[in-house]
């Protein structure tokens, strides 16, 4: 009996998406109880229909979920976009508002199509971070006046002017609702996680909305304007726009304001993209579909009443968290969201509007983060985040995101052509040899400084010049050739050592461009002339920082930038303490891609009391999340000659640890697999039972408490690699031996 193909895979899709839906379908009910009242907070902040918040959850979770490019991500309205929304509902109107939000999504659609949606991630994320934090505090002073019973003003200043007033004249029951939900928001992160798996935004409002209840306090509810069906519909554009001229008068603004709206939503959607791929092993992002998907739901809708859709991070880090394997987490949480405006919309109407507004302050405050102001101050950029918050504040969201990316460029501007330019006198202030480290980007700009360093150096002096440049133009050149011309005929001497591909003579030869220094130098031992080890190892390792700062930061910098907050690697690499195995080297990967462990022998102890390598694993597998665990084992180890050559080791440290690697020499022994695939290959005694350990150290992995689960069902794997130094190959380890990678022989 034959069974056809097609069956047998339609039974294997069905069976991974029932499997998937174990995790998906809880995963869903926590972000429907997460987004439900953020979504209405969202709307009243927006200054638009209450509904318009329900409609924007459910189709940003079910459309783009649905189709967009980010699996685990989850769109609905978002804070991002509640001041410029807020702006444009004032200025046009609702229906109007409607419009420019089909239009953005149209727009959102172009961006992903024209395959140009990674664009939007060319913005600074210090101005991304200022931005937020601005539109946080612009939350906090609208809501602070609905939480003491009045109403929001038109803009910050207004809004800060009548805060004295608003203070006097408060009204206590509006307070007392808003104060506890705060409360109850602040309290329910120090509660045990188990509790904390109950959205705290619910629990707030619930319990804000209960107690106004059971007390009887007075406080103004929210209304609603017929059900979730009538607020459903094409927008109906009057006329006239508010000011009683005609739409086309109107036009220039509304551009800008599709824009605005477009821009935005995909940079908050792009990085909420970033951010969640950081949270997950599954498929990564792809940001032009996503783009695709985010427009499609804007344009849903705004078609049927609702706010603008963006991806959101809080949302979508919560649907991770809760366990979320798919998108059809995202969409099913959309359809909840759209089960509950149909059928339960009365229970909204019991929210006092003083709940919600405690609620959008502490969501305001949440933008400004603490972590992005120390990030801004450590790195240079906090003048570009005050400037940027300040403008957003009490200008508007688009100039003030503009006027911050200004600021940006400028200071990048001056960082680019102010390289460092430093002379130091060798052998004290006395001396007649002089140092001169020239970094950097060497164009015309940096003339004035370039003069001022050389016209301080003492005539008849023996100069180093040091270059070290990416780029070099004529004026340059020609000023360090007029320089040493006149130093020469003073009776001093110049030597100039240019360590990178960028040279004085290319300035005279050819245009100008940009070169960069191989990222190798790295690679040199730093050795005495005779190849020995220097003797003064402090000096050496300074020498070494020294040398790093005039050649390699360059190089390094604009890979590790992009780590400051936090890094996401692929493997936890566990390998021996030997300083000539470079694991980033031989295994072609970058900064924040290996979560290095090293020890002696790279064995994993057995003894349970010994947490030195669990905490690794623990902390790798599972808090960043690393999709393999490699043990990287090395010819002529110390460790393996230790433990052939000494049968009584416990006497010592050393010999105390490597019993942990008692059984690879049991193995060894015993002519395990991998001894003759090694001794077959030409290795020496040695490194054969440095290839068992390996092989031990892999079993022993794949069967250990913190990762059996995970490798058992595929969601990890443990490989054994080792490094051959004598011809700097590496080969990979199995059960059955070593395997030539890419048909590599060892001879």
């Amino acid at each position: 009996m034959t069974v056809p193909v097609n069956n047998l895979l339609g039974a294997a899709q069905s069976g991974s998406i029932l499997r998937n839906l174990r995790h998906d379908f809880p995963a869903s009910l926590v972000v429907f109880l997460v987004a439900l009242p953020l979504s209405l907070g969202i709307a009243i902040a927006s200054g638009a229909p209450l509904m318009a918040g329900l409609i924007a959850a459910a189709v940003g979770g079910i459309v783009a979920g649905s189709i967009g490019g980010s699996p685990l991500q989850v769109s609905g309205p978002a804070a991002g976009l509640t001041v410029v929304v807020d702006g444009l509902i004032d200025e046009f109107g609702w229906p109007m508002m409607c419009l420019i939000t089909i239009a953005a999504g149209a727009l959102q659609i172009l961006f992903g199509l024209s395959r140009m949606a990674r664009a939007a991630l060319a913005i600074a994320p210090v101005v991304v971070h200022a931005m937020l934090a601005g539109i946080g505090i612009t939350i906090v002073l609208q809501q602070i006046h609905v939480l003491l019973g009045g109403a929001s003003r038109s803009s910050a200043w207004q809004n800060i002017e009548a805060l004295p007033k608003g203070i006097v004249n408060h009204h206590l029951h509006d307070v007392i609702i808003g104060a506890l939900v705060i409360a109850i928001l602040l309290l329910w992160s120090k509660l045990p996680p188990k509790v904390r798996y109950i959205p705290g935004a619910l629990v707030a409002i619930v319990a804000a909305t209960a107690f106004a209840i059971a007390v009887g306090l007075p406080a103004e509810r929210i209304t609603l304007a017929g059900s979730f069906f009538d607020a459903i519909g094409l927008p109906n554009l009057p006329r006239m726009s508010p000011g009683g001229q005609p739409w086309g008068h109107e036009i220039g603004a509304m551009v800008i304001g599709v824009f605005t709206i477009a821009v935005i939503a995909s940079v908050e959607s792009l990085l909420s993209a970033v951010g969640v791929d950081k949270l997950h092993t599954g498929p990564r992002t792809n940001f032009n579909k996503e783009m695709i998907g985010q427009g499609s739901a804007n344009m849903l809708s705004g078609l049927l009443g609702g706010l603008p859709v963006t991806g959101v991070i809080v949302r979508s880090s919560t649907n991770v968290a809760a366990g979320a394997r798919t998108r059809m987490s995202a969409v099913l949480h959309g359809v909840w969201i759209l089960l509950f405006a149909s059928l339960f919309t009365s229970l909204v109407e019991l929210i006092p509007k003083a709940a919600l507004a405690g609620l959008l302050i502490v969501i305001g405050v949440q933008l400004v983060t603490l972590a992005h102001i120390q990030v801004a101050w450590r790195t240079g950029n906090f003048a570009v985040y005050a400037i940027t918050i300040v403008c957003v504040v009490f200008l508007n969201l688009l100039e003030g995101v503009a006027i911050g990316l200004g600021v940006a460029i400028a200071i990048l501007l001056t960082r680019v052509i102010r390289a460092p330019i430093e002379a130091t006198p060798v052998g004290g202030e006395e001396s007649k040899q002089w140092r001169v480290d020239i970094d950097g980007t060497l164009s015309f700009l940096l003339l004035p400084r370039l003069t001022k360093v050389l016209s301080t150096l003492p005539q008849g002096s023996e100069v180093t010049l040091n270059l070290n440049a990416d780029y070099i133009d004529h004026s340059i050149s020609e000023t360090i050739a007029d320089w040493r011309r006149a130093h020469e005929a003073t009776g001093g001497s110049v030597v100039i050592v240019e360590t990178t591909p960028a040279k004085l003579h290319h300035a005279h030869t050819s245009p100008p461009r940009r070169h960069f220094m191989p990222a190798a130098i790295a690679l040199v031992p730093r050795r005495s002339a005779h190849g020995n080890r220097r003797d003064d190892t402090n000096a050496s390792v300074l020498d070494g920082i020294d040398e790093y700062h005039r050649n390699g930061i360059a190089v390094l910098h604009p890979h590790i930038a992009e780590l400051t907050d936090s890094h996401n690697p692929y493997a936890l690499f566990l390998t021996c303490a030997d300083s000539r195995i470079l694991p980033n080297v031989i295994t072609a990967s970058g900064p924040g891609d290996l979560f290095t462990v090293g020890n002696l022998g790279n064995v994993v102890p057995t003894d349970p009391a010994d947490r030195s390598v669990d905490a690794a694993l623990d902390f790798a597998v599972n808090q960043l999340g690393v999709s393999s665990v490699v043990v990287c084992g090395h010819s002529s180890c110390g460790a393996m000659t230790t433990l052939l050559q000494d049968t009584d080791q416990a006497t010592t440290p050393m010999g105390h640890w490597l019993e942990y690697a008692h059984d690879s020499l049991v193995a060894y022994q015993d002519h395990h697999p991998a001894r003759r695939s090694a001794e077959s290959s030409g290795f020496t005694e040695v490194d054969q039972l440095g290839i068992v350990n390996v092989a031990v150290q892999v079993e022993r992995l794949t069967h250990h408490p913190i990762l059996a689960t995970a490798v058992a069902s595929g969601e990890l794997q443990v490989v054994g690699t080792f490094f051959d130094i004598s011809t700097a190959r590496v080969y990979e380890v199995n059960q059955n031996g070593i395997v030539h990678r890419h048909g590599v022989s060892k001879n």
